[in-house]
């Protein structure tokens, strides 16, 4: 099984002219994704040939759906244009939009979140500023490298890119069911709390891992959920123990206001909710080893 994506799933990428878009959408077809074309209207009616796929461009998404049956998009749309990109396509009501860019103005975040909320929220948003999402063996959407780790038991939360990547191989020989990057933003779509319920609700996943980092209260209020409605084994890690207070590190949220959003706090509420926290990822992993071999 996997949350979110999976074999069947029907990708298109947004963006998939543009250099990032390109490079990206070729490493996606080399992993097995299923993708079914790309959307740039400037170039609608085209064709592009990715080493043998040759993938139409459409001038919308959609027109995309409409062609394709596709329910997943990949956007690789420049900050500047992310916005309309986004809301084009939850006005066009497909089921998954995984929003890699980087950079886009929070308010931009918050405008396209809140529609996708005010038009019934037919369209799950996973990021901005994310890594993507893999079920390996089935479907990769987004720039997760395919070739870390295979299909297992395992799920995956996290708001770090290269903590995601660094978990899937130090826990290669387990595998995933599905690893998920959230993003690192003030404002993001999917939270913990939805990865952490869709992995419950998943009876192929035995056990979760999620990463979190300073700033904000996600953790906090990830814990609170996990002791009241997650019965899976969780390990956790939370990057930024060494954080200067005060100072934005990395993601755009993340930054330490007083005692709020530190690391120690987020770690101290996770074990009082049950939750083993590594102090740092290799532990962390270690942790989950136990865990999995115990099973």
């Amino acid at each position: 099984m996997a949350i979110f994506i999976n074999e069947n799933s029907k990708v298109i990428v947004q963006g998939m002219t543009g250099a990032e878009g390109t490079k990206h959408t070729k490493r996606m077809l080399a992993s097995g994704t299923n993708i079914v074309g790309g959307v740039n209207p400037r170039k609608a009616g085209t064709k592009v040939d990715f080493d043998g796929h040759v993938l139409p461009v459409f001038g919308s998404v959609k027109e995309a759906i409409e062609a394709t049956g596709a329910d997943v998009t990949v956007i690789f749309v420049p900050p500047a244009f992310a916005k309309a990109a986004v809301v084009e396509a939850i006005d066009a009501e497909i089921g998954l939009a995984v929003v890699i860019t980087e950079g886009i103005p929070v308010h931009d975040t918050a405008y396209f979140w809140a529609h996708a909320v005010a038009t019934g929220n037919k369209t799950r948003v996973i990021g901005p500023n994310c890594p993507g999402i893999i079920s390996p063996g089935k479907s990769n959407a987004g720039i997760i490298p395919a070739d870390i780790s295979g299909a297992g038991k395992i799920g995956l939360v996290s708001k770090s890119g290269t903590l995601t990547y660094q978990m899937m191989y130090e826990l290669r020989d387990f595998g995933f069911s599905t690893a998920i990057g959230i993003g690192g933003d003030p404002i993001i779509g999917t939270t913990h709390i939805d990865a952490l319920q869709a992995f419950q609700d998943d009876p192929e996943t035995e056990a979760i891992v999620m990463i979190g980092e300073i700033g904000g209260d996600a953790e906090e209020r990830a814990a609170a959920y996990i002791e009241k409605n997650i019965t899976k084994p969780v390990v956790g890690y939370v990057a930024g123990f060494t954080a200067p207070e005060g100072k934005t590190m990395g993601h755009a949220g993340a930054i330490v206001s007083g005692s709020a959003g530190t690391a120690q706090a987020k770690k101290e509420a996770l074990e009082a909710a049950g939750v083993k926290v590594g102090k740092t990822p290799s532990e962390t992993a270690a942790l989950m080893r136990e865990i999995m071999q115990s099973r």
